[in-house]
């Protein structure tokens, strides 16, 4: 059986609720259709707080039913393939859904698997996790119970979801332990992927004083093979110039693991992603290079930038604009800057507000010096944007 929509929306995260909302505000006349099987809808970025000991869980969680725009249909299955040629979606029961456009926002996919060992010992074992809703509140457990040895924070060889996340908890960890007296026992060590602690250097300057606070060791150019929790073990392998093909055993009291993450495996595995597996689309229009009627957004998109729900934020209305002028038959509009941001949790109470575009240029929203760790930014993270992200993105409003 085939059916047809004007619009098919994959994904039922940030990017797919906030752009259906936008276009129905727009035009409440539009035919859209929603594809996701979730049952909940999670507000993630609350997560670091979360392993923090800062924030209820609970609050993160709701129905994806409760976050359906009026007028959208909701599909609840699973994408499983596209034939773009003919305007199709396959879905998982082999039912076919054939669209005028398509917007392409099924986020990213934690690859746990792809790290020996790993998920047989999360959540246990000193094991633990903020990218999962399971295991965030262990994560506190951990960094609570611990009063000495060695805390392990990872980061991995891949994109991920709000890059700062990894270091984050790392920041809270460090004053947590600060705050407890027991820092000189604890000997905290970041082991990542990435080359260097962040993109943007007037922000790394900020983390550099920040990890000399917490007497934090660095690591770059590592990748996390193997996970032994009950020899409460990691191995890491050099990926840089100078360490490449290095392996090394660190042993750990408490680890806290970034998944690598991908686009999910219905997407890089079909025609519509770039080299690296991402959606390939125009960096500042949003559509697709080879597929015109096709747009996407957000996490599983290969623009060029952090995976951030800001950047999404940023995103929606340059994909709504230039989709409704497609519909239209006129030029497209709108332009996307790559801008993201991202809120960068130093310790309880303070927090760095990195924003910034495509070139890694500041692009602050504040008449101040963002780089500057400020309890007020602290508090719009814990208490202004979870509202506004339940209030007004999803609605479409923001």
């Amino acid at each position: 059986m085939t059916m047809h929509k004007q619009i098919v929306i994959i994904g039922g995260g940030n990017a797919g609720i906030s752009v259906a909302a936008q276009l129905l505000l727009k035009r409440s006349k539009l035919q859209i259709a929603i594809i996701d099987p979730s049952e909940k809808h999670y507000y993630q970025p609350a997560w670091t707080l979360v392993g923090g000991g800062a924030f209820d869980i609970t609050k993160t969680e709701r129905s994806e039913a409760s976050v359906i725009p009026n007028g959208a249909e909701w599909i609840k299955k699973k994408a499983t393939g596209f034939e773009p040629e003919q305007n199709t979606v396959i879905l998982e029961d082999g039912e076919k859904l054939t669209y005028d456009f398509l917007v392409v926002a099924p986020g990213i996919q934690l690859n746990w698997a792809d790290v020996k060992g790993l998920p047989e010992t999360l959540g246990k074992n000193g094991v633990t996790s903020n990218y999962s809703f399971k295991t965030a509140p262990y994560t506190f457990e951990l960094i609570k119970n611990l009063k000495g040895g060695k805390a392990i924070f990872h980061n991995p060889h891949t994109p991920v979801k709000c890059g700062g996340a990894p270091h984050k908890i790392m920041y809270l960890a460090a004053d947590y332990f600060r705050k407890h007296g027991i820092l000189k026992d604890i000997q905290i060590e970041y082991h990542s992927g990435a080359g260097k602690l962040f993109s943007v250097d007037k922000y790394e300057q900020t983390l550099k004083k920040v990890v000399q606070r917490g007497n934090i060791k660095l690591f770059f150019n590592e990748k996390l093979m193997e996970v032994d929790g009950p020899n409460k073990r990691a191995l890491f392998e050099g990926i840089g110039k100078d360490n490449e093909g290095i392996q090394s055993w660190v042993n750990f009291d408490m680890i806290h693991v970034t998944p690598p993450q991908s686009a999910p495996d219905f997407v890089r595995n079909s025609t519509l992603v770039n080299q690296a597996g991402w959606v390939d689309v125009d960096q500042y229009t949003l559509q697709h290079k080879k597929y015109s009627n096709i747009f996407s957004i957000g996490d599983a998109s290969g623009l060029p930038t952090s995976k951030t729900g800001a950047a999404i934020r940023k995103q929606a209305p340059v994909l709504v604009e230039n989709l409704l002028c497609s519909i239209d038959g006129k030029a497209m509009k709108g332009h996307y800057s790559g801008y993201t941001s991202c809120p960068l949790v130093t310790g309880y109470g303070k927090l760095v507000l990195a924003e910034f575009d495509y070139n890694n240029n500041p692009m602050e929203t504040f008449p101040f010096d963002q780089s500057k760790e400020r309890w007020s930014m602290y508090q719009m993270k814990k208490v202004g944007l979870p509202w506004l992200y339940w209030n007004k993105i999803l609605t479409g409003k923001a």
